[in-house]
């Protein structure tokens, strides 16, 4: 029954991880209607997140692996720092220092004040309608190659905000660039890429904790890696699919979803239905 729920939670996981509606509220959410009716925590959260991030590198593997060259490059002089895919690199550099530190100062809180689900349903609301009024008053001009060192430290601190379930990494960082002006696909391509790091670095640290504390976990490793699998497969789809979308379709059913979404959690939580913890 484990097995199966992981799997679940591993189809959630990538189904939401980058749609801007928060992965890990769904994965919270999702857990207290499974069997085992547990929140599956915030090690096995950052796991399956591995599995989403490598759907981003393959995805993206081509642009990604030129921003390494030539960032490297750069470096020797081989390349003018003013490369837009140079100067890429270091705005993701920059752009991952906020998560990095805060995600580090603030650990414990993370796995348990902020996964009360009034606090989840909160957030939901109020950054779906953010995202909302982000994406319709945006001027929508600015290409990938506009970003600037400035945007991209203040794309990584509104990436922090996702430390808190319920934000969304790739809503708060897309709501953002849409905010400084940027089209939908260079906002939300940003957003992906700004990611990697800080998904890996937070994924690898939480998965040497869940192999020196197994015990302390909700699912097993070999659960928790199907899940990553899973997740992984189902990401890369929905990259797919959302990069075609943002081409010619707004934000708005990802607003009303959150916003609804947060108000059924409101209720539950009122008719104590679902508990905060």
């Amino acid at each position: 029954m484990h097995l199966i729920e992981a799997i679940i939670l591993g189809i959630v996981q990538g189904l939401t991880e980058f749609l801007p509606v928060s992965s890990s509220a769904h994965l919270r959410i999702v857990g207290e209607f499974l069997p085992s009716a547990q929140d599956p925590g915030a090690t096995f959260t950052a796991i399956t997140q591995i599995g989403t991030e490598l759907a981003v590198l393959v995805y993206f593997w081509g642009r990604i692996t030129r921003i390494i060259g030539r960032w490297f490059r750069s470096l020797t002089g081989a390349v003018p720092r003013n490369d837009p895919d140079a100067r890429m690199g270091w705005i993701v550099i920059i752009g991952t220092l906020p998560i990095g530190v805060l995600g580090y100062l603030f650990q414990d809180v993370i796995r348990d004040t902020f996964r009360n689900l009034w606090l989840v349903a909160a957030v939901l609301i109020l950054f779906g309608l953010l995202l909302g009024a982000a994406d319709a008053l945006g001027r929508r001009t600015r290409e990938e190659q506009d970003l600037t060192y400035r945007h991209g430290l203040t794309l990584g601190f509104a990436q922090a905000l996702a430390l808190i379930p319920g934000v969304s990494r790739s809503g708060a960082t897309t709501t953002m660039g849409l905010a400084l002006g940027y089209t939908r696909p260079a906002a939300a391509e940003v957003a992906f890429l700004l990611a990697v790091p800080a998904v890996f670095g937070s994924g690898l640290y939480e998965l040497y904790d869940a192999i020196k504390n197994p015990s302390a976990q909700v699912f097993s490793m070999v659960e928790t890696g199907v899940a990553t699998a899973v997740a992984f497969g189902v990401g890369l789809a929905v990259i797919a699919f959302l990069m075609q979308y943002l081409k010619r379709g707004s934000f708005l059913p990802f607003v009303l979803y959150r916003v609804a979404l947060g108000v059924v959690l409101i209720v539950l939580l009122s008719l104590g239905v679902l508990h905060a913890y």
